[in-house]
């Protein structure tokens, strides 16, 4: 008789060591935060609360040209054509001084609980990278990333099918 193995949770993959910014931090200090660590994002913290995270979508974002939109005169009316990507947000980007400025909020943050089918699900439908990990209590207790997903099924895939190979729980899935 086979056992299932438990599936991970997101407690199993995630970091507990989570840098963390302040809506009135710098874009400098973020982009240190971020090039140290290693993540592709920071949570925002407010008074303990998560209220935005900046990845490096946003800070590329602030880097790139602006495609302002081009007016259209016709009869006694103008029209303005639209350029592309959204005006309001690129700009948004590119003026921003603070990490409240370029954090992107809501955030989509996922329980502690959480499986590696769900926080995986998360990731691909909401086009979300990194998501911060709460607990019960909805405080911040780490954040998982795609690469800490990729390092599972990477472990998932290489170890040998039957018996022998079976492990103790799914915490044996990632390093410590």
């Amino acid at each position: 008789m086979e056992t299932k193995m438990p599936e991970a949770t997101v407690r199993d993959l995630m970091r507990t060591e989570v840098p963390i910014a302040a809506k009135t931090d710098s874009i400098a200090t973020v982009a240190r935060l971020l090039a140290d660590s290693g993540l592709p994002g920071v949570p925002v913290l407010e008074d303990g609360d998560i209220v935005g995270i900046v990845t490096e979508k946003d800070l590329i974002a602030r880097e790139a040209n602006v495609d302002i939109p081009t007016p259209l005169p016709f009869l006694d009316a103008m029209f303005i054509l639209d350029g592309g990507r959204h005006f309001n947000e690129e700009l948004r980007h590119v003026l921003a001084v603070t990490a409240g400025d370029l954090m992107t909020s809501p955030v989509f943050n996922i329980l502690e609980t959480a499986t590696l089918s769900q926080v995986a699900t998360l990731m691909l439908d909401e086009g979300v990278n990194p998501i911060p990990v709460v607990n019960a209590e909805r405080h911040l207790v780490g954040i998982v990333s795609r690469s800490d997903i990729v390092r599972v099924i990477a472990k998932l895939e290489s170890a040998p099918s039957g018996v022998d190979a079976e492990l103790n729980d799914a915490s044996d899935l990632v390093d410590a």
